[in-house]
């Protein structure tokens, strides 16, 4: 029997214009007036029960937006990174979604429900790359912590902007909505590394998402419009295991791509089960 009251949420989804009603949540939570902004954050902390023992501070005063309160920084020794030269590590607190092998260009998205690895990635070139390898993809909740770290050692190589739908990619959106993250507006970031060669990870845009944001670039443009295609490869900007690269500014996923035969993820990282951020997630295959 069908989830009907998952089909009426998804249904709804399609009816919203998506991308408007994220651009007026956007500019909300970037208000710095103090009445607003507070009760934004007072109201995020109670409905999705949020840590904020956790919060480098917990003074909701202190925080300029509810931005800023969203992508707030944790405490420096909450999430240690494994030391381990051969460990890749979680990139982001968050429950897997789905994780494991690749069937040559078909990704897992939920039971019974496979996409594209071409479509995600926007080329098939590089689709071709990770082929038949690992992939992983992470659903961060509203009550996570909400920046993004690299999984490995990596030199930033080229990063593809993708417009798109923006459909909840929670796991009843994940089972109802074919190819959705395929279909989400999302940042391709691809990376190279000495000990694991290419490995990409993926930033992918949700319903409510006020913006993506790297480290290198700042704030992604949204919205629809053309393909966006940026090389870094001749710039040199490298990053050490655990560095942070990006942030979202509301719930979303990161997806992670290995080529194949290169890693091999730890038994624990499985559909649904929670991972935090500096974990180890997998082990480079030598």
């Amino acid at each position: 029997m069908m989830n009907h009251s998952g089909e009426l949420f998804v249904a709804l989804q399609r009816l919203l214009p998506k991308h408007t009603l994220s651009r007026l949540i956007a500019k909300l939570a970037e208000s710095e007036n103090p009445s607003i902004k507070n009760l934004l954050i007072k109201r995020a902390i109670k409905t999705f029960d949020i840590n904020m023992n956790e919060a480098i501070t917990d003074d909701i005063e202190s925080y300029k937006s509810f931005n800023a309160f969203f992508t707030r920084k944790l405490k420096s020794d909450l999430r240690p990174v494994d030391k381990a030269v051969n460990s890749i590590i979680s990139p982001a607190d968050g429950a897997i979604s789905q994780a494991g092998k690749i069937s040559k260009n078909k990704i897992l998205q939920a039971k019974n429900v496979d996409y594209s690895l071409n479509q995600l990635v926007g080329d098939t070139l590089q689709g071709k790359r990770y082929e038949n390898g690992e992939f992983a993809t992470i659903y961060l909740s509203p009550k996570d912590y909400h920046r993004v770290h690299i999984p490995a050692d990596g030199q930033l190589l080229s990063t593809r902007y993708i417009p798109g739908e923006l459909f909840s990619v929670n796991q009843t959106t994940a089972e109802l909505v074919p190819g959705l993250f395929a279909r989400n507006e999302r940042l391709v970031c691809e990376f190279t590394s000495q000990t694991l060669g290419h490995f990409s990870v993926i930033l992918v845009g949700a319903m409510l998402v006020a913006g993506i944001e790297t480290v290198w670039s700042g704030m992604e443009k949204p919205g629809p419009g053309a393909v966006r295609d940026t090389d870094y490869s001749d710039q040199n900007i490298t990053f050490s295991k655990g560095d942070e690269i990006g942030r979202f500014k509301f719930g979303s996923t990161v997806i992670l791509l290995f080529p194949e035969n290169s890693v091999a993820l730890e038994k624990h990282i499985q559909c649904s089960n929670l991972v935090n951020m500096g974990e180890k997630f997998a082990t480079i295959n030598a």
